[in-house]
């Protein structure tokens, strides 16, 4: 079985049942809580290769930040990934991570395909 990260907000419904799935599923992932330890523009450049989705699939766009920061679906990518850089509570969550792959947890079943 891979070894799994999961980047994981705990006050996050769809993360909870995301990481009790895993573990149902006989995976104890490596957990990152991402708003206590932000990513890295590589980590996320990296997710978003695994991930194989463009910057504003992986973003949360109803979080009032998202407008604050003037951002919207037609801003740039470099824009978009180094506003998820300095305001983490933009990524979409979960997400979970093996060497050569990556899923959103929404719904929390999707990860499951890593597993596979």
């Amino acid at each position: 079985m891979p070894a799994v990260t999961l980047y994981h907000n705990p006050r996050c419904s769809k993360s909870r049942a995301t990481l009790e799935l895993l573990q149902e599923n006989g995976v104890e992932p490596s957990v990152r809580r991402y708003l206590d330890e932000p990513l890295s523009d590589a980590e996320i450049r990296t997710l978003l290769k695994k991930l194989n989705v463009s910057p504003i699939e992986m973003m949360r766009t109803k979080e009032t930040e998202f407008k604050e920061l003037g951002l919207s679906k037609e801003s740039d990518d470099e824009t978009l990934i180094a506003a998820m850089v300095s305001t983490p509570k933009l990524i979409e969550r979960p997400i979970a991570e093996i060497e050569t792959a990556a899923a959103i947890g929404r719904p929390p079943e999707n990860v499951l395909e890593l597993l596979a």
